[in-house]
């Protein structure tokens, strides 16, 4: 049974994406079965990845609204191991449309019912919102791994999400747990970064994962290539960051 994790943060340009592509692609480089979901409108995780989005036929909005089923939507990709869902920027509709909808916050967990077990973990890269899109990928997911940025309004609106985040697990879901706070964008010159850190680390202890992402230009480059930092450059301190949280997050889930 695969585990479902969800990259969430409300804030925009915290490295969400860039976690979700590169985590799925480490994921798969050490020989985990892994499919990525684009569950953001803007698209860039499939992008990312070397699919044109104009082409995309059928991806995440086909599964939130049960026209197509997650097998038939999932596609190759470029990384080994890896398969993604794509998004559309049709996938900005289906807020509004999942409105009137029964239980409209488990389109996603009834969709993924029929795929769970064919991979080790499926990975969700979220909007950054706190929107139905959101709330569909924290209810159908085992764990959340929230990326903060290591600048100063990082701790900004992390409460609202965390408080999201209890009342899905009252209301949606019970077993969603806080896989890892991530710390991204960390520039080890720069004494804000430390001190973001040592903040970050004191308030949450236990929850943040040990590695950190530093910022790195190849990981602002591969995207463009449409492709994973892991087959853009193998070598690069991005790519051994991301297999890093990778091997923590194998470890932490012995049977995934």
């Amino acid at each position: 049974m695969g585990k479902i994790i969800a990259i969430a943060n409300q804030k925009g340009g915290v490295g969400k994406t860039t976690t979700s592509v590169n985590l799925a692609a480490s994921l798969g480089a050490l020989e985990k079965k892994v499919l990525l979901i684009d569950a953001d409108p803007q698209a860039n995780a499939t992008s990312g990845l070397g699919i044109d989005v104009e082409s995309v036929e059928a991806g995440t909005y086909q599964i939130l609204e049960h026209s197509v089923l997650p097998k038939d939507a999932a596609i190759e990709c470029s990384a080994p191991n890896v398969d993604i869902i794509p998004a559309h920027i049709d996938l900005v509709a289906i807020e509004i449309e999942l409105v009137d909808k029964e239980n409209r916050e488990y389109m996603l967990k009834q969709a993924l019912a029929s795929i769970k077990d064919k991979y080790d973990y499926i990975i969700i890269d979220c909007a950054p919102s706190l929107g139905l899109l959101t709330l569909n990928a924290l209810t159908a997911a085992d764990s959340v791994v929230i990326p903060i940025q290591c600048e100063y309004f990082a701790l900004e609106g992390l409460g609202k999400l965390l408080n999201t985040i209890k009342s899905v697990q009252k209301i949606h879901n019970p077993n969603l747990d806080i896989e890892g706070l991530l710390l991204t964008m960390y520039d080890s010159r720069l004494r804000l970064s430390n001190q973001v850190v040592d903040e970050v680390q004191k308030h949450f202890n236990d929850m943040v994962f040990e590695t950190v992402i530093q910022r790195n230009v190849k990981l602002s480059e591969a995207p463009s290539f449409g492709e994973s930092i892991i087959n853009y450059d193998a070598a690069s301190k991005g790519a051994s960051n991301y297999l890093s949280l990778a091997q923590e997050i194998i470890k932490k889930n012995p049977n995934n």
